[in-house]
């Protein structure tokens, strides 16, 4: 019982929902880019706040209203299409606002790579329940390699935190029985390969050049 309030308390606090706006915070207290302009810092976050958790969110609790739904039957896997989907709308008006604003690639392509996760977490989940949990874990530890790429510097001591959160969080959906194995294997499988086909320096040139 008590392994399990634990893994619950784990798995709410690692949410995959919660990504893109601790990558933006990380980018800026952490690398080169706390340079910027405090006011610059607090319309990024303002924005990406409001889309990828805020906005989303407050839709998903009126839908739960409207329909009679509990948080629970929001679990259940028909809501949470409709849950991926509501999603997935606010992270494509987020990246259309960031390229109006003329943000940098590197950094609305955390919103593109969260975006292309989701369709793919949406599209595999009609046939697999993969963990979103594990495939967000996967993209953060792929973003960390592929920043390492594009700005030159070392992130073993980062990689090794977030491989450590990446075995917690997968123990605890497992513990909760969201998951088999091969489920929590398959979302950090797709997590990783969502990064790289956008974050990792080659491909990044080349969807820019497609793209933009």
């Amino acid at each position: 019982m008590i392994l399990k309030r634990i893994a619950r308390v784990i798995s709410a606090f690692f949410s995959p929902y919660y990504i893109a706006f601790v990558s933006f915070l990380i980018l800026f207290i952490f690398s080169y880019l706390r340079i910027m302009p405090l006011q610059y810092k607090f319309i990024v976050l303002g924005v990406v706040y409001g889309f990828t958790i805020l906005i989303p969110q407050l839709t998903i609790f009126i839908f739960r209203k409207m329909n009679g739904y509990t948080v629970d039957d929001m679990a259940q896997r028909k809501q949470r299409y409709v849950s991926l989907f509501l999603y997935l709308i606010s992270y494509v008006f987020c990246l259309i606002i960031m390229r109006r604003l003329s943000i940098p690639w590197y950094m609305t392509g955390i919103i593109f790579t969260v975006l292309i996760l989701m369709t793919a977490c949406l599209i595999l989940n009609l046939r697999w329940r993969i963990s979103e949990h594990m495939a967000g874990a996967g993209a953060t530890i792929g973003g960390l390699v592929a920043f390492s790429m594009l700005f030159g510097y070392n992130p073993l001591w980062w990689l090794c935190i977030l491989i450590l959160v990446t075995g917690i969080v997968g123990s605890a959906r497992i513990v909760l029985g969201h998951h088999s194995l091969g489920e929590i294997l398959a979302g950090f499988i797709v997590g990783i390969a969502s990064s790289f086909m956008v974050l990792h320096p080659f491909y990044n040139d080349l969807l820019r050049f497609l793209l933009f």
